[in-house]
């Protein structure tokens, strides 16, 4: 059975020359505002024939990296530089990142769990169905810009998935690499059904994740490799000319084959973290003891490391709960070959 259409309406033409800056609209009826709307901003840059470009952040509304460096690129980019089209989307889920919370107030709803969406669903599983069903199809290529939030803190990479499609997974862990981050990954996702992730990529769209650090701020080191990475992007599929930045040193190439790179903690305690990120460990390392707080004289219980690697994201508050992810492990790799 079809879907009625998306209740969701722009303000802006997105086959327009030129630049407009405006909203995604969808509308809500609260106690606060009867006929309101849930303003979403997308800036879009056109500039003749080519490739079109859709950058998203805050799909996560605590990760602000990504919602800083293209509200930046909103203000600065310009038709003449642009190639096709770019579709700026700052804050997917607009009313999380507005909260500072990784999922929407208005309906505890995890954007990146509510794909491919609903129009019939509530707010979060309506502006997915909307990118699901208008946005993506526009695009060829989609940067998706996240980081930990306030509750991880992730050494910083673009990266692909391992796709049925291996020209489409070629095409995505090139646009990885061009990103230029110190770490290039080829990721497994422990939940892909609902992510957006699948939904560009089901498409057989070009998606390029990232993770770009944590802890629910930003520092100018990290906003450095995420504006240079998106740049960088731009210029890898032809939608800006120039040369791509590449960092100082050699990228470093990991790769996570399956569900064992992830430390789940399976008790509730005090965190301590044996390892800094970037640091590499052992099979059968430990790498993180969890105190039981409610009484002295308790000896911690030790997590060892499950594979060879390197530490890539940690948790980052101290306090930990059963199922927190407190540690993700990767193996470092001579190459990402896009055909395996």
């Amino acid at each position: 059975m079809s879907k009625r259409p998306s209740p969701i309406s722009a303000t802006v033409d997105f086959d327009a020359e030129g630049i407009q800056h405006g909203f995604l609209k969808l509308p809500i009826s609260t106690n606060e505002s009867a006929w309101g709307a849930v303003m979403i901003p997308v800036t879009v840059v056109k500039n003749g024939s080519g490739p079109t470009a859709l950058l998203t952040g805050g799909n996560h509304g605590d990760e602000y990296e990504g919602i800083t460096a293209l509200l930046k690129l909103a203000n600065t980019l310009t038709p003449e530089r642009v190639h096709g089209r770019v579709i700026i989307v700052p804050m997917m889920n607009t009313p999380a990142a507005m909260a500072g919370t990784r999922t929407s107030p208005m309906d505890d709803g995890n954007l990146n769990r509510s794909f491919p969406g609903d129009p019939d669903g509530g707010v979060t599983e309506q502006i997915a169905d909307y990118f699901t069903r208008v946005m993506v199809p526009m695009s060829d290529i989609v940067v998706d810009l996240h980081s930990g939030g306030r509750t991880l803190d992730i050494l910083p990479f673009g990266a692909a998935h391992v796709l049925p499609d291996k020209d489409q997974q070629r095409q995505a862990l090139e646009g990885a690499k061009a990103f230029g981050a110190p770490y290039a990954m080829k990721m497994f996702e422990l939940d892909a059904a609902r992510l957006f992730d699948t939904a560009v990529e089901s498409q057989g769209k070009i998606f390029i994740a990232t993770e770009l650090g944590g802890g629910g701020s930003t520092t100018p080191e990290r906003m450095a490799i995420t504006e240079r990475g998106i740049s960088n992007c731009l210029i890898h599929y032809g939608l800006l000319d120039g040369e791509i930045e590449l960092p100082d040193e050699s990228q470093v190439y990991v790769d996570m084959p399956d569900a064992s790179c992830y430390v789940q903690s399976e008790h509730t305690g005090l965190l301590e973290l044996t390892l800094g990120l970037g640091d590499r460990v052992r099979q059968g390392d430990t790498i993180a003891r969890v105190y039981d707080m409610t009484r002295t004289g308790a000896s911690p219980v030790i997590y060892r490391a499950e594979r060879d690697g390197l530490l890539v994201a940690r948790r980052f508050p101290s306090l930990v709960n059963m199922g927190d992810t407190i540690a993700v492990i990767a193996e470092v790799v001579e190459s990402l070959d896009g055909d395996q």
